[in-house]
């Protein structure tokens, strides 16, 4: 208790200093911290890589999933552009084979996402194409 009845507590969730959270976005860009990303990006295991994947989610190969796939997250949240779109079939069935959940969303509401699942302490992975991708 403070002076005057007061209590203070911080009830926010205690983030590991130097997680990657999505600070701000716009059709052209994602930034982290004071970087600014202009192009696609993969957050793994705490690691920015940029720039990643096609242009369009449907473009989405094994290839571009190497990283997650060899090294597995709880969750991957996927953001697919201006809309929200799914990778082909067999991309998503190989997430399922490595017992992956994941999401795919418009990529606006990914970088919420995945801001929200890491403030709950998740093992959360995201891929992001630009946020005007179609």
């Amino acid at each position: 208790m403070l002076e005057g009845g007061s209590f203070r507590a911080d009830v926010s969730p205690d983030i590991i200093d130097g997680t990657p959270l999505i600070r701000a976005y716009d059709d052209a860009y994602f930034q982290i911290a004071d970087t600014r990303y202009e192009s696609g990006i993969c957050i793994h295991q705490g690691e920015v890589i940029s720039p990643w994947g096609p242009e369009h989610s449907g473009s989405i190969s094994l290839e571009d999933l190497s990283l997650i796939l060899a090294h597995p997250p709880e969750i991957l949240i996927i953001g697919t552009g201006r809309l929200t779109s799914f990778p082909d079939a067999s991309v998503l069935h190989a997430l399922s084979e490595q017992h992956i959940g994941f999401e795919c969303m418009n990529s606006r509401a990914a970088a919420r996402t995945y801001n929200i699942l890491v403030a709950e302490g998740r093992t959360v992975s995201a891929l992001f194409l630009l946020p005007n991708a179609r």
